[in-house]
């Protein structure tokens, strides 16, 4: 068998999305490119490690996993996570949001003040506004308050991301609207943390940056990656781990967190398409780089 590459996840650049191997190579995604590649064969996926560091036993790991770690791998990346409240002592400062990912779906969160807006681009989010920033814990109790006094969640599935975003509102004004109005209830709100700095509404949209405006609503979504299978497609939009790829079979969403613990080699010209995908019911020699 020849060379074979290890996905470890797609990253947002201020060029757009980006797809990082192991070993620190990136491919850059720009729309029409073609995405193909092969699942080696007679291989098995493996723990993609945590913080870093790669799994000491390299565990086997499910297919369908998005987070592609054993049990233990996955208990050290929470240990040192923000997302998962066991992180209290970061000193840096970090800002509240509220984003927006279609009709009906907004959630708050907090991210690193100095990483910006990465963190709305790995979500996926179509609009975002910021809250206001602060220490940790005062930006923890803000995204409490919320929560609890204007049932906001703090998580959105994907597969609901995934089905509205070929029929988002074409005005990018009526795509902030929602976080608009829940911008002013939340700073008006009892409770407001003294250390946390309200920052005004300002909506910051990316319907452009993932390249959604008239998109085709997808036919269906990689439900695993097997040995010997294969992905290749057109690129036609990206958003959060998330491929939209033109096929044969129509447009299909790859979430690339499901490449993670594989090999994968090079795909032949005439590569089709060959792996599991959940259909919807309403159409929502040595190689330098793998593609």
């Amino acid at each position: 068998m020849g060379r074979t590459w290890a996905c470890s996840g797609l990253r947002w650049s201020a060029d757009g999305p980006v797809l990082a191997w192991e070993g620190g190579r990136r491919t850059a995604l720009t729309w029409g490119k073609r995405v193909a590649f092969g699942v080696a064969e007679g291989g098995a996926r493996t723990c993609a490690g945590a913080r870093g560091h790669p799994c000491p036993v390299r565990a086997g790991v499910p297919a369908r996993s998005t987070g592609a770690r054993c049990e233990e791998c996955a208990r050290l990346d929470r240990a040192h996570s923000v997302a998962a409240d066991t992180l209290t002592d970061d000193p840096r400062p970090y800002h509240v949001y509220l984003a927006w990912f279609g009709p009906g779906m907004t959630k708050v969160g907090i991210t690193a003040v100095e990483r910006g807006r990465a963190r709305l681009l790995e979500q996926g989010a179509v609009c975002f506004s910021w809250l206001g920033a602060g220490p940790l814990m005062a930006a923890r109790r803000a995204e409490e308050l919320l929560r609890a006094a204007l049932r906001v969640p703090d998580r959105i599935p994907y597969a609901r991301k995934r089905a509205v975003r070929s029929a988002l509102p074409a005005p990018e004004a009526a795509r902030a609207a929602e976080i608009a109005e829940l911008h002013a209830r939340a700073v008006s709100l009892g409770g407001w943390p003294q250390t946390l700095v309200p920052r005004p509404f300002r909506p910051v949209d990316h319907v452009r940056v993932f390249g959604l405006a008239d998109l085709a609503p997808a036919a269906g979504e990689v439900t695993e990656l097997v040995p010997g299978g294969a992905v290749s497609g057109e690129l036609v939009a990206a958003a959060g781990p998330d491929l939209h790829l033109a096929t044969e079979r129509g447009v299909v969403v790859l979430d690339t967190r499901l490449m993670r613990g594989w090999g994968l080699v090079p795909a032949g010209k005439d590569t089709g398409f060959a792996v599991p995908v959940r259909e919807f019911r309403e159409p929502a020699g040595a190689q330098e780089e793998l593609f």
